[in-house]
This record gives C-alpha cells, sequence and structure tokens, in this order.
C-alpha cells in the first residue's frame, strides 16, 4: 500500500489557511486588499469580539457576478493574473487567489455581491469549506462579506488566539495602515458598542495623518521632500532595450524629528507601491539615516512611501504578501537612507527644558475621566481606549543624562500631554492604544493644519546658535549663553565632537588623512574577533589616519594615529572601532563605516568637561556648532543644545 497520498481539498485548504490566515486581522486584510483592488471608495469594516465571532466588509467596488462569485471559492482562482509573466509586474494588493477558499475552510463565511450592470445580485454561503446554498439576492453594488466564528472548525488554531482587546488592537492598527495609503478612500471600522475609525476621503497624506492622529502629531512629524531618482542610474544593463524606460524611485512621506523616539519599532510604517511590506532593507536604511542623530536603542516614527514600476520589486515572496525583494536593493537602500537625511538636515531642531505640564495633564486626564461617564474603565464616551495621562514624549534616557552631568533625565519641548507612542502606533504586547477621536473638523480646518509648517516655526533655529553671548561655564562642562530667545547650556565636549564629527568625515570622502605620528610604537594585543575585524578595515583605517601592521600572530603595533589623538589614547580609540565594528552585521557598508570611525575619533580629540575655556574659545565653538548639519546632537545621539526660552523663563516665574 503506498504511503504518499494526496490531500484532501479541505484539508490542504486548511493547511494554506496556517499561511494566510493567522489572525482576526490577517482577515481583514485580504479582505480590506480585495476591495482596494474592485475600485472601493468606500470601505466599512465591522468588528465583533475582536474579530472572533464576526468580521464584516462592506465595499462599493466593482462587485462580481454569478460565475464569478462561484470561481473566487476555487483555490489559485484570480482575476488579476493571466501567464507567469504577469508575476514579474504586479499591480494590485492581492494576486494568489487564495484568499477566499482558505478563510471559507476555516470560518462560516457569506458572501453577498453585485456589480452595477447587473439588476439583482448572489449571496453564497460557506460553512467550514462547504458550500451551503447559492441565491439571488437584491442588494446594492459591490461586495459585502461576513466571516463568522474563525477557526470554529480547527480548535487547536483557535486556543492560540489571543484576548479581544488584543486582536481587535491588531485590527485596528491594520485599517489604520491602509488609510494612511489610501487617503482618497473612506474607511470606517466599529464594532456593535464603539467607533474606532471614521476617515472621509482627503487629498493629501497630511490630511490623513491629521484625521488619524491629530494636530500635535502632524505638527511633531517633519514632512519628507518628494524624491525621485531613476533605478537605473548607476547600473548597467545592455541588455535592456533602447526605447525602454529608464525606472522611477519616488520617496515621499512623513519622519519624527530626533527628539521623538519610540523604544520599539512599531511607529515604523513603510509601504511599497502602497502595499504595506515588513522590510529588512529598508529598516536598515531608516537606521542610517538616524545614526549619528538619535541614540542607540531608540527608534523614530516613519510613514514611508516606495512608489517604484512594479517590475522593479517582487511582491511574491511571503504567503501573506508582507514582504517583497527589490531588483536593484542597493540603490533603494541608499536613495531611502539620503532622502530622509536631507529631511533630517532640513529639520535640524533644538531641544529645550521642561516646562510645567502637571496641571495640564491633570486638567486633561479629568476631562477625559468626566467625558468617561458611566463608561467601562479604560473607555471614552466615543468608544476609544481613553490613554492615561504619562511623561511627555522624547525623554532622554537615565544613563545618557546621567553621563552630561545631571541625576535627572531632560524631557524635550513641545512634548503633549500623552506619550507620543500611544497616539501613533499600536503595541501589539498591551491594551488597545487607538487613535483617540480627533474632534469635528471642517475641510478648511483640516486643510490649514496639514498646510502648517509642521511646527518648525515653534523650534528655534539653528543659526541662533551663532548668535549667542557665552557668559561663563558650570563645572567646566556646559557653556552658559544667552540671546534674544532665552537661556541656553551647551554641552562643551559633544558640541566640540559634532564639530569634529562632521569635518572629519567630509575631509574623509574628499580623500585620505593624514595621521600624527607617535615618538615610540604602540604594541597591542589583539583578540581572535579583534584580529579579524582589523584584517577586513585595515585599509579604510590607513585612510583615516591610522597606521598600524600586525607584528607577529596577533599584535599590532600602532604607529601613528588620527591628528588630535593622545598618545596614550591610540589604544584605546583602536579597540573601540575595531569592537564597535564587530558588533554590527558582518557586511558593514563603507559609509557605516566611515561614520564609525569618525565619531570614535571625535570622542576622543574634542573638549573633555572640566575643562576651562576662555570666552574666546567658547564663541569659537558656538560658531563652528551653527555651521553643522546636525547641531541638536552628537554622532551617538546624546542633545548637544538646551533651551529655555524666554516665553517659558515667563511662564515659570507666573507672568503668563
Amino acid at each position: 500500500m503506498s504511503r504518499i497520498r494526496i490531500l484532501a481539498e479541505n484539508v490542504a485548504n486548511k493547511i494554506a489557511a496556517g499561511e494566510v490566515v493567522e489572525r482576526p486581522a490577517s482577515v481583514v486584510k485580504e479582505l480590506l486588499e480585495n476591495a482596494l483592488d474592485s475600485g472601493a471608495r468606500s470601505i466599512r469594516i465591522e468588528v465583533e469580539s475582536g474579530g472572533k465571532r464576526m468580521i464584516r466588509v462592506i465595499d462599493d467596488g466593482s462587485g462580481m457576478n454569478h460565475d464569478d462569485a462561484l470561481l473566487a471559492f476555487e483555490r489559485h482562482a484570480t482575476s488579476k493574473l493571466r501567464t507567469a509573466d504577469d508575476l514579474l509586474s504586479i499591480a494590485t494588493l492581492g494576486f494568489r487567489g487564495e484568499a477566499l477558499p482558505t478563510i471559507a475552510a476555516i470560518s462560516r463565511l457569506l458572501l453577498e455581491t453585485r456589480t452595477p450592470e447587473e439588476e439583482q445580485g448572489t449571496r453564497i454561503e460557506f460553512a467550514g469549506g462547504k458550500l451551503i446554498s447559492v441565491k439571488p439576492a437584491g442588494i446594492p453594488a459591490g461586495t459585502s462579506i461576513s466571516v463568522a466564528d474563525i477557526f470554529y472548525c480547527v480548535p487547536a488554531r483557535r486556543k492560540f488566539l489571543k484576548s479581544e482587546t488584543t486582536e481587535l488592537g491588531h485590527i485596528a492598527s491594520l485599517v489604520t495602515h491602509y488609510a494612511l495609503a489610501h487617503p482618497e478612500t473612506h474607511f470606517l471600522l466599529k464594532t456593535p458598542s464603539q467607533l474606532i475609525l471614521d476617515c472621509a476621503p482627503v487629498e493629501k497624506l497630511s490630511e490623513r495623518v491629521y484625521q488619524l492622529f491629530g494636530r500635535q502629531a502632524l505638527e511633531e512629524l517633519m514632512e519628507i521632500p518628494p524624491n525621485e531618482g531613476p533605478v537605473r542610474s548607476a547600473i548597467t544593463e545592455p541588455q535592456l532595450e533602447a526605447d525602454e524606460q529608464a525606472a522611477t524611485l519616488r520617496i515621499s512621506g512623513f519622519a519624527s524629528r530626533p527628539e521623538v523616539q519610540r523604544s520599539n519599532r512599531n511607529g515604523i510604517y513603510i509601504f511599497v507601491n502602497r502595499r504595506l511590506v515588513r522590510d529588512r532593507l529598508l529598516l536598515h536604511a531608516i537606521h542610517e539615516a538616524y545614526r549619528n542623530v538619535t541614540p542607540p536603542g531608540v527608534f523614530p516614527v516613519v510613514l514611508l512611501f516606495l512608489d517604484l514600476p512594479y517590475q522593479e520589486v517582487d511582491v511574491n515572496v511571503h504567503p501573506a504578501k508582507i514582504e517583497v525583494r527589490f531588483r536593484h536593493p542597493q540603490f533603494v537602500h541608499d536613495f531611502t537612507r539620503d532622502a530622509l537625511r536631507h529631511a533630517l538636515s532640513i529639520a535640524r531642531p533644538i531641544p529645550g527644558f521642561p516646562v510645567a505640564r502637571a496641571a495640564a495633564a491633570g486638567a486633561a486626564s479629568g476631562t477625559a475621566a468626566s467625558a468617561a461617564g458611566g463608561a467601562p474603565a479604560g473607555y471614552s464616551a466615543a468608544g476609544a481606549v481613553a490613554l492615561p495621562p504619562g511623561p511627555p514624549r522624547a525623554e532622554i534616557p537615565m544613563s545618557l543624562a546621567s553621563s552630561a552631568g545631571t541625576a535627572e533625565a531632560f524631557e524635550l519641548s513641545g512634548g503633549p500631554d500623552r506619550p507620543f507612542a500611544q497616539r501613533l502606533g499600536f503595541d501589539s504586547n498591551a491594551a488597545m492604544n487607538f487613535p483617540l477621536p480627533v474632534p469635528e473638523a471642517s475641510a478648511e480646518t483640516i486643510a490649514s493644519a496639514a498646510g502648517s509648517d509642521h511646527g518648525t516655526g515653534a523650534l528655534p533655529s539653528p543659526e541662533e546658535i551663532a548668535d549667542l553671548k557665552p557668559l561663563g561655564q558650570v563645572n567646566a562642562s556646559f557653556i552658559i549663553a544667552v540671546n534674544g530667545e532665552g537661556l541656553w547650556i551647551i554641552d562643551q565636549h559633544v558640541a566640540h565632537e559634532r564639530v569634529l564629527f562632521e569635518q572629519h568625515l567630509r575631509a574623509r570622502r574628499e580623500g585620505e588623512l593624514g595621521g600624527q605620528r607617535m615618538l615610540l610604537p604602540v604594541i597591542v594585543e589583539l583578540s581572535p574577533r579583534q584580529l579579524v575585524t582589523f584584517d577586513q578595515i585595515s585599509e579604510e583605517l590607513g585612510a583615516n589616519g591610522f597606521e598600524a601592521e600586525l607584528m607577529g600572530a596577533r599584535s599590532v603595533a600602532i604607529q601613528a594615529a588620527p591628528a588630535g589623538i593622545a598618545g596614550g589614547d591610540a589604544e584605546k580609540l583602536l579597540f573601540e572601532i575595531l569592537d564597535g565594528i564587530a558588533r554590527e552585521n558582518q557586511s558593514i557598508s563603507i559609509d557605516s563605516l566611515q561614520s564609525k570611525i569618525a565619531a570614535s575619533t571625535s570622542c576622543h580629540a574634542a573638549i573633555k568637561v572640566n575643562t576651562p575655556l576662555d570666552t574666546a574659545k567658547m564663541e569659537w565653538l558656538l560658531g563652528e556648532l551653527a555651521k553643522t548639519e546636525y547641531p541638536m546632537s552628537c554622532p551617538h545621539g546624546r542633545p548637544v543644545v538646551l533651551r529655555y526660552s524666554v516665553r517659558e523663563i515667563e511662564r515659570a516665574f507666573k507672568r503668563i
């Protein structure tokens, strides 16, 4: 008797469902994508019990006729592909033809659909993958799909679902993503007891951000200026036909200023051709853009939109279509990194001192509590989760604050009454963090907020640093200065570190840097891992002013070090560079390598704390700092300048 047999159709569908349907949010994703592919301008999502009991998606798209509605439940049946060549240029969100049959295999599914040309529609009902009934129905044009009792016939899968609150949080996050990607479409998400999201169509992404997150969130984001470039600009492809136009990559979106920091990546939304993706290449590009601007271990908030020809990206690399592969990954990576860096160089915000917000936070909390009335704990009257008052966003970690010579962490000015992380994004491991409902506003109000300068006017200009008048030092480590805008404190070490870092990096990219020779070579012993790293980067070390060569199996003789490095620091600097590179993945880019060497070198060469400075030196340092691209932070992400504005001083003295 044969030991190998072909699986029954219903078993195969349930196995496929394990790849496509992980949780209720997976069902919403597939149905939303089908609705968008059908040209829907309005999509309504209704959810019960976190999607476990029922999910209903109603759209006003093109709908299906009777025959197509039945064919849609056959495996690999799709209207979006015809030949294998179509896989090389996929222009739709869905294309595999697996969504409906796999969802029907693990639930009770009801489909109602009608095309605008037909007088009556079709009603089809499935239960556990079995066709129950097919009937004509009088329904509006479009499609309505109800999915009830997910995994009711697969108990082993059902018990792995999380709480209703967590599952609803995943659905809310997903709908938020698609609402961002399609501002021209009306999205509505509701449960029997609450309206979670209701976004009318708008023209601009900034207006959709305002709808979802409110004015403060929009002001805390900087717009990424539209960037575009030919994907094949530096790539030779003789096989391309002469009449084929060069593919163009376009990047746009929003990114947070450096002082807006998250402890995880939940605030990073990446869309490729308006498809929500999870891509390591682009995550690395974002990380590289914020390198030397924010501290390690924190993450920005980014809404990143990439648009490129469909043949330049392969979306058929993951069953759930959440990963992609680029035809020219290195170009996409570098172009994305540079677009974000350009946006950061334009923003250049300066952090400030905290102001008293306890009363405001208390008032906001009291208002929310009174509005909630008799609602269940944790819920507001509008149905969204009432977020508890918490510390303002972008708090500098205690470790960094203590290294700057203070026992308390600084918070940065301009923070909202609620943590930014709770208002922009969702944490699947915590309770629901839905966006709070935005008060009703006219189209003119939304356009005005979306068209504003996103808060840049409220932040001091870095050019003001050049006008500062130094008054003296605190503990021979911090420069105290004033101008017409207020009181400033500058960390002299990290300020000089930022100046030296940009000078070093600019000089290195223009050519090799000279070093200073030592009176006697310094012999150091390397560990096996350090030895491997040294062999990989020895050429770049030489181009940055180091002169070091192997002597024996694991010994290295340092004969010259970068300019400004004392002889006693050369060994420590070399170890710091080697250990820092070793912690990275093995394939570090030359750009990152140069930045790491420049950051370590500038840190060792900069003015130290507890170093008295005269007025001329302080004026020189402030003038050089004003010329840098990122005066707000040192290459390791620590703040350089803190400002206490005149308005904040007046408020502290109760004058306003």
